[in-house]
């Protein structure tokens, strides 16, 4: 079983660290079970994978009714959160991770948190949710919103799709398109 940290910025956060079996053959890593995440349904899990090099930066994106579980199989990233849900303690609250393969981690992002990375090499990133792709639940906030201000650490001139380089500051997005509860729904 893995331990569990929560994030101490973000209500909901989670970092999963792992437990991997290795010996002279190489190494075993359980990297995702539903039941180590009680308070999601789980019955319309996709997987993907993204590769990106060094450089390029992928966010901000939110959704109102799927989950994020980030694990990260070869290379460096620094994850860029901000909490959208306006009932939420930490609403309007940005943090980073670092996350390394090397460390064995997982990552738990909630419905109406605002997530994306830079990679600071090149990467491939393994992510299951827990409903089907859906454009109309897809989301965007401005990488580099001065309100919503993520730390993305030193002077970055990153790459970005021409989708996220039109995501939205926050100040224009209408309040119909943000999160009203930690499950995304209206309240």
């Amino acid at each position: 079983m893995p331990t569990f940290i929560e994030s101490k910025r973000i209500p909901g956060v989670l970092i999963v660290a792992l437990q991997p079996f290795a010996d002279e053959r190489g190494r075993f890593t359980e990297t995702f079970r539903k039941e180590w995440f009680p308070q999601r349904e789980w019955s319309r899990i996709q997987t993907n994978r993204s590769d990106s090099r060094a450089g390029v930066l992928r966010g901000l994106h939110y959704h109102f009714n799927q989950v994020d579980y980030w694990y990260l199989l070869s290379g460096q990233i620094r994850v860029g959160l901000a909490d959208l849900r306006p009932s939420s303690p930490s609403y309007r609250k940005t943090e980073t991770i670092d996350l390394d393969a090397a460390d064995n981690r997982g990552l738990y992002i909630p419905v109406g948190i605002a997530h994306g990375f830079l990679a600071l090499s090149d990467v491939t990133l393994f992510y299951t949710v827990d409903n089907y792709y859906d454009g109309s639940d897809e989301y965007g906030l401005a990488w580099d919103d001065p309100d919503i201000f993520v730390p993305w650490g030193a002077e970055i001139t990153p790459i970005v799709s021409g989708r996220d380089a039109a995501n939205p500051f926050f100040k224009d997005i209408p309040n119909d398109r943000l999160p009203r509860s930690e499950s995304g729904l209206a309240e």
